[in-house]
């Protein structure tokens, strides 16, 4: 068994194997990552780039459309480059389900590595479930390297519930090894999502006060101004809590939760994720909130059942808040409630951990909010702690304000790469530990399938809402149920006004969208 990547210049050689490469998240999301590496040098320019499709295409309508998300492609650097690449890509048309495609693609893998004499093989699957094991055993018997590495990238959803995610994990691992599969999750690519470990186990302040001790509730939201946008039909095959919460906000939840992992090894991270996943029960429909959006309340935007491509009548949620709780000793009592919705008024993904009130304190409690750090992931990624202050002038009057680190005024001179970017290069260089594992994936369907079954029989009650709102009318009532207090003083993010503020009412700066009362 070889482990061994080859290298040139200190830059790792691989054939990369994109399958699906004539669909959206091809097109939009892995040939720019990918170029992304190439352009800052993280790829050895002789990488190879090998497309694989059902569509027949001849080379120049390939490579129009792989470069069609390409940014900045006018800009000397970046057309140069773009040229460059696109000289290491091609193309071999095949269906997923017979073996004389993916002979083909091994006759082109077995040509192209000649060339660059490394044998080293990365597969990216950009696929949609209903072909990864055809796909997966198309690949083990025909084009499976015994001269080199092979690593398989898998893309989200794995299964629809517990027992569909055991069915595919099976007959994936009776094809690859647990260490050559890489189940992506592209959240795990974010920066304020890698942030998180560094935040939580190099700053004193942080890893003293995280406990129930400390810390009322964690509210981690995700929102997206958009609806469904004419994909409904492949949206209402899953819904908002399989779209969205079990994993995209799972997985921030277990980061934020896990304990000290033993070291910074892949499978030690992965260990500490999967510890805190088993000690969280199955959430149940009380705890549970769904939504879909009906028109805009001044009638110009369409509802979800307005898509001609959503099912007449169907009852799929668009939005869902679901409260889940840690029975350990570091959790137990605190509420970690999940929020994610389309057609919102915002589009963010933001974690806020709300600590307790102060206890015997000199100031009345609506003087005194409480703190809370807030971590916003995207857009504008920042970390801020919101905390009262005295307002400058001559009385004792309080406003809240923030300790601020926004990450476009702090870090000028660097750009925040693209979590596919990320992940991509962590899969090229071994490290698995921003990829999610079997029996991680495991405790993440056991939680949620129960409540998802109920859902699927229509159990659980949707609450229509207006497009371009905050969400189901009694999502208020539901975050406050789990203790989420919001202070009566408005809050501004990052402005204040003094002249509202010394009237005991501070107003809503520029930036002040920035947080959320959701």
């Amino acid at each position: 068994m070889t482990t061994s990547v080859t290298a040139q210049n200190g830059r790792p050689v691989f054939t990369i194997v994109v399958l699906g490469a004539s669909g959206d998240l091809a097109k939009k999301k892995t040939f720019p990552a990918l170029f992304g590496l190439f352009l800052h040098g993280h790829i050895s320019p002789t990488t190879r780039i090998i497309g694989y499709a059902r569509t027949k295409m001849d080379r120049p309508d390939y490579l129009k459309r792989i470069s069609q998300y390409i940014k900045n492609k006018t800009t000397p650097k970046v057309k140069a480059a773009l040229e460059q690449f696109l000289d290491q890509c091609t193309y071999v048309s095949g269906v997923y389900d017979q073996d004389s495609g993916f002979q083909d693609l091994e006759k082109e893998l077995q040509r192209v590595e000649k060339e660059i004499k490394t044998y080293d093989r990365l597969f990216y699957m950009a696929l949609p479930p209903s072909v990864f094991i055809p796909v997966a055993n198309g690949l083990k018997k025909n084009c499976y390297t015994t001269k080199g590495i092979n690593r398989l990238i898998v893309e989200k959803p794995f299964g629809m519930d517990l027992e569909s995610s055991r069915t595919l994990q099976k007959a994936l691992g009776a094809l690859y090894r647990e260490d050559e599969i890489y189940r992506i999750d592209h959240y795990l690519g974010k920066e304020m999502v890698k942030n998180i470990m560094i935040l939580r186990f190099t700053n004193q302040i942080f890893g003293s006060c995280w406990d129930k001790d400390h810390i009322s509730n964690v509210q981690i939201t995700f929102k997206e101004k958009i609806g469904t946008e004419g994909r409904g039909g492949y949206f209402d095959e899953f819904g908002i809590m399989r779209d969205v919460m079990q994993n995209h906000l799972f997985q921030i939840l277990s980061l934020i939760a896990m304990e000290t992992p033993a070291s910074l090894e892949a499978e030690d991270i992965r260990n500490a994720k999967v510890d805190v996943l088993r000690a969280i029960p199955e959430v149940v429909e009380s705890e549970v909130l769904l939504g879909q959006y009906g028109k805009s309340e001044d009638g110009t935007m369409p509802s979800y059942l307005d898509d001609e491509t959503v099912p007449k009548g169907s009852k799929t949620a668009t939005f869902a808040a679901a409260a889940f709780h840690i029975n350990n000793p570091r959790w137990e009592g605190v509420p970690f409630v999940l929020k994610c919705g389309k057609a919102l008024d915002q589009q963010k993904v933001e974690i806020r951990i709300q600590f307790k009130d102060m206890g015997k304190n000199l100031f009345q409690k609506d003087v005194a909010a409480r703190n809370e750090l807030v971590i916003r992931v995207q857009p504008q990624e920042a970390v801020y702690l919101k905390m009262t202050q005295k307002l400058p002038g001559l009385g004792m009057e309080t406003v809240l304000s923030e300790l601020d680190l926004s990450y476009a005024s702090r870090f000028t001179n660097l750009s925040v790469p693209d979590a596919y970017e990320n992940l991509i290069l962590d899969a090229i260089m071994g490290e698995q530990s921003n990829f999610v594992r079997s029996d991680e994936l495991d405790e993440a369907w056991r939680i949620f399938t129960p409540v998802l079954h109920k859902i699927d029989r229509g159990q659980v009650p949707v609450e229509i809402y207006p497009y371009g709102s905050r969400g189901p009318k009694h999502l208020p009532d539901f975050v406050a149920r789990f203790g989420f207090e919001r202070h009566a003083q408005t809050y501004s993010w990052p402005e204040t006004s003094q002249t509202a503020a010394s009237n005991g009412s501070p107003q809503l700066g520029a930036s002040a969208s920035a947080d959320s009362k959701l």
